[in-house]
């Protein structure tokens, strides 16, 4: 098997703890425009998709569409950095692996403000040599042109480069991509939710990403 290079990774649920935030960020949204609620795991089968897919549902021109955006972006800014935080053991690792020589980015279905505030307060946006955000392609996650831009930005060669995330969404945009798959256990997702998309590699704790590099 090739050794790999390039490691990508995913934001939220991956690197920072966002997803109850993501979630209140959601709620909050449906009830000030006086729509109906829906349920978190309703909310949190679409993590990993950008808020145009997340409210497609509701906004039935570009003008609803942006003003839930609006509301949406207003509460997740202002409870930002008093809720976010960072996953334990992720700095460390996300370290480790650019000492063993690989470059790193961010795949993220954020946009890149949204991303490069996550990165901040984790102290890692220098540590990333791409972000590529929701705001850079026309087909977001779970299709490849996330990750394909990210790898062609790099160019970096697809066979030796990781997508890690925590969701479907990440798996199968990674797959669709050609780099090799590894599934987090540690953001809001189990096994369960992530077998059908077939990682290549389960991580139960951050360190372990740094063992398959240097194995």
């Amino acid at each position: 098997m090739t050794a790999l290079k390039t490691v990508l990774f995913d934001l939220d649920g991956t690197l920072i703890d966002s997803i109850r935030l993501i979630i209140d960020s959601y709620h909050h949204t449906l009830e000030v425009h006086g729509l109906p609620p829906r349920s978190d795991q309703e909310w949190l089968d679409g993590i990993g998709t950008p808020l145009r897919v997340q409210f497609a549902e509701w906004a039935h021109d570009e003008v609803q569409m942006e003003a839930l955006i609006a509301t949406y972006r207003d509460y997740n800014i202002h409870h930002h950095d008093s809720r976010v935080t960072v996953y334990p053991g992720v700095v460390e690792m996300v370290h480790a692996v650019r000492a063993a020589g690989c470059r790193t980015g961010i795949v993220t279905s954020k946009n890149r403000v949204g991303a490069y505030r996550g990165l901040r307060l984790a102290g890692l946006e220098e540590a990333m040599d791409v972000v590529v955000g929701a705001d850079d392609v026309v087909n977001p996650k779970p299709h490849r042109e996330p990750v394909d831009r990210a790898v062609a930005h790099l160019g970096a060669d697809p066979a030796s480069t990781v997508y890690v995330g925590d969701s479907i969404h990440d798996m199968h945009s990674g797959r669709s991509a050609g780099v090799r798959t590894a599934a987090v256990l540690w953001g809001p997702f189990g096994r369960p939710a992530l077998e059908a998309a077939d990682p290549d590699h389960w991580l139960e704790h951050p360190h372990e990403l740094v063992t398959l590099l240097t194995a």
